[in-house]
């Protein structure tokens, strides 16, 4: 028999404890260790972080506990709409009459000018112009707060996508996600489900960088499941038997380290974040499971197999998560890259996504929820009203938009706009970071005080710029 050197080594096998871990596969819990353990490591050279609220926050489950906020606030929670590949507004909800007359003649800074091929029409009190590609969405205008001069830095995917997601452009400096800072600056309302997930998340620019955690603790990353109800990690219940029995074998060897002088102070952290990863396992599949909604309500949100029912499963699941207390929820639908082959794509995307988006803004509403649900809806960056190609538009960076819809936006209202064909933000104009800014305060936190020390500097979601854009805030 080998000695035990130390406590917690297995007696009958002579694998340490953190092998014992990494061999039973414990799903979320080794993320959240290796989370931990690396945070630990960084405080003794860089120093302690500074905390957005009082009191230190040592363990996993401290620090994922619900916290208020900076000021009071009606949002609790997220979802987040992402059109991956930029969507044509002047297609969609930025109607341009002055394009539409000036079809073929040359644009401003050259390019033939393309008329949308898409009849607009106005909806609700306010005459809000949509476009016929999203007649269900379009029930729903007098909700919405629409940002239409926004503007960011590269018409590059995958540094734009980054960009929306992280605050960043460059790839090389990876900062963590915009639902990291949420999950940091608020943690979760539910201490037995994830505080941040993504379904099906960006597939083609910038991959996990997109809902990664970067220098924050790792339990503050997303987690990424499938439109399947799919969640890595996760183990079936003819496994769990057994993995409980490991789990109690492990969380032993815990506490024996517990009690050696000089254990690490994160350790009650480990325990617990072990015992939550277990919970999940029985809590999230049930969650996920859409086939025991009502028929009803799956025909509302046109739920489908196969591929063209993929948005319609994410947004009904977005709903239970959001119902259930998850923090920030994001659900995306890809292919909105039209260099060619434009018009049959938007017929087809907006087909998939138009009934799920009003199903969801109608389930939240009925449920009491949207009242303190903030849903975010829009792209990268736009795509310019000149042709590209026989029938394509290329990206524009220069002026573009999004809406809000639900908890503390001003319902009915459109901040900013482009110029009469869509090219540039000439009024209103907001950079990503000062919609970052204004996400937060959405949330309740003061984008220069949500700051975490790393490398020798305070780091925000906003860096050095963003300022919020009080006049949507309702």
């Amino acid at each position: 028999m080998l000695n035990r050197p130390f406590p917690w080594m297995n007696a009958e096998t002579g694998f340490s404890r953190r092998q014992a871990l990494k061999r039973t596969g414990a799903g979320f819990g080794l993320v959240a260790l290796a989370g931990m353990l690396g945070h630990a490591g960084r405080r003794a050279t860089a120093g302690s972080a500074p905390d957005v609220n009082a009191g230190a926050r040592p363990t996993a489950a401290g620090q994922l506990a619900s916290r208020p906020p900076h000021f009071a606030t009606k949002v609790k929670r997220v979802i987040f709409l992402f059109m991956e590949g930029a969507m044509s507004l002047v297609d969609t909800f930025d109607y341009k009459p002055r394009l539409q007359a000036d079809d073929g003649k040359s644009g401003p800074g050259g390019g033939k000018l393309t008329a949308s091929k898409f009849s607009f029409s106005r909806h609700g009190q306010t005459g809000t112009w949509v476009s016929e590609l999203y007649p269900n969405v379009a029930r729903h205008v007098d909700k919405f707060c629409f940002i239409r001069g926004l503007h960011t830095d590269t018409p590059a995917h995958p540094q734009a996508v980054i960009q929306l997601h992280t605050g960043t452009a460059l790839a090389s400096l990876t900062r963590p996600s915009m639902g990291s800072w949420l999950l940091y600056g608020l943690g979760t309302e539910n201490q037995d489900l994830p505080g941040y997930i993504t379904i099906n998340p960006p597939p083609n620019f910038g991959g996990t960088v997109n809902y990664g955690s970067a220098f924050l603790p790792a339990h503050f990353q997303g987690t990424r499941i499938s439109d399947s109800g799919y969640v890595p990690n996760l183990k079936a219940e003819t496994v769990q038997t057994l993995q409980r029995r490991q789990l109690d074998l492990i969380q032993s060897m815990n506490r024996d380290l517990a009690s050696v002088p000089g254990a690490p102070d994160e350790l009650d952290g480990v325990i617990q974040s072990y015992e939550l990863a277990f919970r999940m396992q029985g809590t999230v599949p049930e969650l996920l499971d859409i086939s025991k909604e009502p028929p009803a309500v799956l025909d509302a949100y046109g739920v489908k197999p196969g591929p063209e029912g993929s948005f319609a499963r994410q947004c009904l699941m977005a709903r239970r998560l959001s119902e259930a207390g998850v923090r920030f929820v994001e659900i995306c639908q890809s292919g909105w890259d039209h260099h060619a082959n434009l018009h049959k794509g938007l017929i087809r995307n907006s087909a998939v996504t138009d009934q799920p988006t009003a199903a969801l803004l109608t389930d939240l509403e009925q449920r009491g929820l949207l009242d303190e649900t903030l849903v975010l809806f829009g792209s990268e960056f736009g795509r310019h009203p000149t042709a590209q190609g026989p029938d394509g538009r290329d990206h524009n960076i220069t002026g573009y938009g999004m809406w809000l819809a639900g908890a503390g936006v001003r319902p009915g209202f459109s901040y900013g706009a482009t110029d009469d064909y869509g090219i540039r933000a000439v009024e209103g104009r907001m950079h990503t970071t000062d919609l970052h800014a204004t996400l937060l305060a959405l949330m309740g936190l003061d984008h220069e005080a949500l700051t975490y020390r790393y490398a020798g500097r305070n780091f925000r979601l906003t860096d050095v710029a963003g300022n919020v854009v009080h006049e949507i805030l309702a």
